[in-house]
């Protein structure tokens, strides 16, 4: 049964796989699709034939992948579309599941996300076509040049190098957040790295890219991740008053010409996030003073450092201030980060988006145990990838209030 145009989106389930070093488990793909599907349903306590349509996200692998992945779930002939947007590829997919309810076309949508990758930085994998980052590359390279160092660390660094310059901050200021979110991943089950670090170990760790130490970088991972949504129909048909979130805002930007304007940080996409968190802030009728926690997309310590004026949680030049201060992790301002975020959870490019969206689930439905922020109520998701996209969701935990079916009035 298809829903209206123009109904409200909730998340009714979600799931994800411990995110793990590329190798080291014996599975593949499909594998960490069916568990973080299997997690998903059993969290809504719904039946995979309950899921009219399907968004699947994934940037290694063949085509229709996707499927191969779904039908470890079952075999229902369901509209199924791969999605491939680099770094936000989970959110996109997300962001296409929600747009599927949303538009009418679906009470109920599924969002799986997974990836399967090799030990080391990215790299080009088809050597014998112009790649798709190759005008941000050009950029990056008439300002700055090209080091001895991979092409994803150096982007993101020379925007710290951006940031130190204008508003003169310390490297010690980007360690910072290195060292907060591998203390927070120590309470997450679901995290790559659960290791505690000292700032000074942060700052000793081997230089990737000046200032860019080791642990303040993501790793490559293997790992998936789910989410389902659904219209209120659909909720208070299966009972899922309670643990149901509203999506109340969400955004997807490309790159604008300011991408391309000689702006380190700009290139890495602080524009495009700007853009999507405004969008957001309007349709949600919040701002970034209201928000409780936030995941957002820390590839580099570098990106969570410009990401925090991106989303507006401070002024211009402020940010290090945020992150000296400790005002990002529990017991300051707002919570960033409480899963680690991909510089210790990891990032399996597919599954990244989703795992941001069942932790903010989890929170606001206070079943986060040793990482919960008390008392949330809005939560944020960012997600960011070069080439570019940008995804900005916010979410609230949905006042529905519960209704047997055989109540009069209910749906």
């Amino acid at each position: 049964m298809s829903g209206h145009k123009g109904d409200k989106v909730f998340v009714v389930g979600v799931g994800m796989t411990k995110f793990e070093k590329p190798g080291s488990r014996d599975w593949d793909y499909p594998d960490m699709g069916r568990e973080a599907g299997e997690k998903a349903l059993e969290d809504a306590g719904i039946p995979y034939d309950a899921v009219e349509q399907a968004a699947i996200g994934y940037c290694y692998g063949d085509s229709t992948a996707g499927q191969a992945a779904l039908y470890q779930l079952g075999l229902t002939g369901i509209p199924a579309i791969n999605v491939n947007n680099n770094c936000s590829t989970g959110s996109s997919a997300l962001y296409y599941a929600k747009k599927m309810v949303e538009g009418g076309l679906a009470d109920c949508a599924m969002a799986i996300g997974f990836e399967k990758m090799e030990k080391g930085s990215l790299g080009m994998k088809f050597e014998d076509r112009i790649h798709p980052m190759t005008r941000h590359t050009m950029a990056m390279i008439d300002k700055r040049g090209f080091a001895e160092a991979p092409a994803a660390p150096q982007m993101f660094g020379n925007a710290a190098r951006e940031y130190i310059e204008r508003y003169g901050a310390s490297p010690e200021a980007f360690a910072r957040i290195g060292e907060k979110n591998h203390r927070h991943s120590v309470n997450n089950p679901y995290s790559q790295f659960r290791d505690e670090y000292s700032l000074q170990d942060i700052l000793d760790s081997p230089m990737v890219y000046e200032p860019l130490t080791k642990l303040q970088c993501c790793p490559t991972s293997d790992g998936g991740g789910a989410a389902i949504v659904a219209n209120e129909r659909f909720v208070r048909e299966h009972g899922l008053e309670h643990q149901a979130v509203e999506i109340i805002g969400m955004a997807m930007t490309t790159d604008y010409p300011s991408s391309f304007d000689g702006s380190d940080m700009k290139l890495v996409g602080f524009d495009m996030t700007a853009e999507a968190a405004r969008q957001v802030y309007e349709e949600a009728g919040h701002g970034p003073d209201e928000i409780d926690v936030i995941e957002l997309h820390d590839c580099f310590s570098a990106n969570e450092m410009i990401t925090y004026e991106a989303l507006g949680l401070c002024d211009e030049g402020q940010a290090h201030v945020l992150a000296q201060e400790g005002a990002t992790t529990y017991g300051g301002d707002v919570v960033v980060n409480p899963s680690g975020g991909l510089i210790s959870k990891g990032h399996p490019l597919g599954a990244t988006g989703l795992a941001p969206c069942a932790e903010m689930n989890r929170q606001l439905r206070g079943e986060a145990h040793a990482r919960q922020v008390d008392g949330a109520k809005l939560a944020l998701q960012h997600n960011i990838g070069l080439g570019g996209a940008a995804v900005v969701a916010m979410y609230e935990k949905a006042d529905l209030g519960a209704r047997a079916r055989d109540e009069p009035g209910a749906l």
